[in-house]
């Protein structure tokens, strides 16, 4: 499966911002997608996974209540709304996809070229 993200930006603190990310090729429905984010000089981390199965959800302690993922099947893509921005939300946003849900990037197999958020304070 090809992933494609965009929706980055600059916006400022408690602004809001919409990721996408497009799949291509494969089964779309048999894939959990997730999104992990990378700030400079740290290690990428989880950020949200959205599962094919039972469409569960799960979320990073730092952005529950801010963040929110969601699949559009038909439209073989998968949205993170983003609210109430931070500056510390700042990095590169990728999105992945396996089979089974994951926190763990090492775990993905499929990966999306990143788009860059920018919160200014």
């Amino acid at each position: 499966v090809q992933l494609q993200a965009s929706g980055g930006g600059l916006v400022q603190a408690g602004g809001s911002l919409r990721l996408s990310c497009a799949a291509s090729g494969g089964t779309f429905s048999r894939y959990t997608i997730a999104w992990f984010r990378q700030a400079p000089g740290k290690e990428r981390e989880f950020v949200a996974a959205a599962s094919w199965s039972g469409g569960g959800t799960t979320y990073a302690d730092s952005v529950k209540g801010r963040f929110t993922i969601s699949r559009d099947s038909p439209r073989r893509t998968v949205y993170l709304q983003m609210n109430s921005l931070k500056p510390d939300d700042t990095a590169v946003y990728y999105c992945a996809a396996r089979s089974l849900i994951s926190t763990k990037a090492n775990d993905y197999d499929y990966w999306g070229q990143g788009t860059q958020v920018t919160v200014s304070s």
